[in-house]
């Protein structure tokens, strides 16, 4: 495991994905762990309603600055303004900690430091774009995304850069990987990461709406005459369904994508063919739960998996991972738990 800064951090803002880290081959732990907490920390500054939204842009945009150059009282500032009474005890620590991550950062070798940067970068503009996009914070200011195109655009900086980030990594500190295509690994390393994505915004639809965001683009509403206030009556589900049924399918496409990505990492890389294999086993389940839901509208049916059943899905794995054939056979099982009126 990292040193005890990551270690400590990522129990306390990520279980499941401190596992995935745990698992990870020791010279990838630290720059992936800390690229996690960097990602986290934006994401807490882009979400925390302790203060206005142009002071949240500003403060983005000064964190992306603390990446490049070194500037102690701006990340002084950004604590100040974000830390406060934050309701969950581990951002407010991963705030507070920031110059302890940003002097670990500085430490990394110069190529990692530049990958990390490249990661951050993206992934705060991301944000950014998404602060600017959505004006509200509830549904009285509801805004939805214009087109499929920006859909897109959403999920491959939240997520899909990610696995362009990790591709490059592994490759880097990983010899067993020299022989892989770094561009066509790279573009299914965005595929998966997509739909993983892809999943969060199809589970959290009923939430999103909510908080002012629709990320069900308006154009396709409209072929189905719908505004994006419709979708906060619940009622609306059977005429939104045509909709989900063929972002479902898109997910499906990336999840294909990501089982492409994990099989062809090379069994010795077992720790590597785990956390990726994770993340997919159980977005899997989440999109079978999705399906089954009797209603994605209805904030009161929210879709989460027992952390039991998590911890099972993880012991299986760990006597499927160093065959191909188990491995995607576990995958064709759980795919096949997802109704064919979702799938097809």
């Amino acid at each position: 495991m990292p040193g005890s800064l990551e270690a400590d951090l990522l129990k306390r803002v990520s279980r499941s994905f401190y596992l995935s880290l745990a698992i990870l081959p020791r010279p990838v732990r630290g720059p992936v762990g800390l690229a996690y907490l960097f990602a986290r920390a934006a994401d807490t500054i882009a979400d925390t309603r302790l203060i206005s939204r142009e002071e949240r842009l500003r403060h983005l945009e000064a964190f992306r600055d603390e990446l490049w150059e070194e500037m102690p009282s701006r990340l002084a500032k950004i604590i100040a303004a974000c830390a406060g009474p934050n309701p969950h005890a581990g951002e407010r620590e991963l705030l507070q900690r920031l110059p302890e991550c940003f002097a670990r950062f500085r430490t990394l070798d110069k190529p990692d430091r530049d990958r990390v940067w490249r990661l951050l970068f993206t992934i705060t503009e991301g944000m950014i774009w998404d602060l600017n996009t959505f004006p509200g914070e509830d549904e009285k200011r509801l805004q939805a995304l214009q087109k499929r195109e920006e859909l897109d655009r959403y999920t491959y900086h939240v997520a899909g850069c990610v696995g362009e980030f990790w591709t490059e990594i592994h490759v880097a500190h990983r010899p067993c990987l020299a022989a892989w295509n770094l561009e066509e690994m790279k573009a299914k390393g965005v595929r998966f990461g997509k739909g993983l994505q892809m999943t969060n915004v199809l589970r959290d639809l009923a939430r999103d709406l909510r908080n002012g965001r629709c990320y069900l683009p308006q154009t396709d509403l409209a072929r189905l005459g719908l505004e994006p206030a419709d979708l906060l009556d619940p009622d609306a589900i059977q005429r939104v369904r045509p909709l989900v049924r063929d972002l479902l399918t898109l997910t499906l496409d990336h999840y294909d994508a990501g089982w492409e990505y994990t099989l062809a990492i090379p069994r010795s890389e077992w720790r590597m063919r785990l956390a990726c294999a994770w993340p997919l086993l159980i977005g899997l389940r989440t999109l079978g739960l999705l399906a089954e839901s009797p209603n994605l509208l209805d904030p009161r049916q929210p879709i989460k998996i027992p952390r039991s059943l998590v911890y099972s899905i993880l012991l299986r794995s760990l006597l499927l991972t160093r065959s191909n054939r188990l491995l995607a056979a576990e995958a064709r099982r759980l795919r096949a738990r997802i109704p064919v009126a979702w799938r097809c």
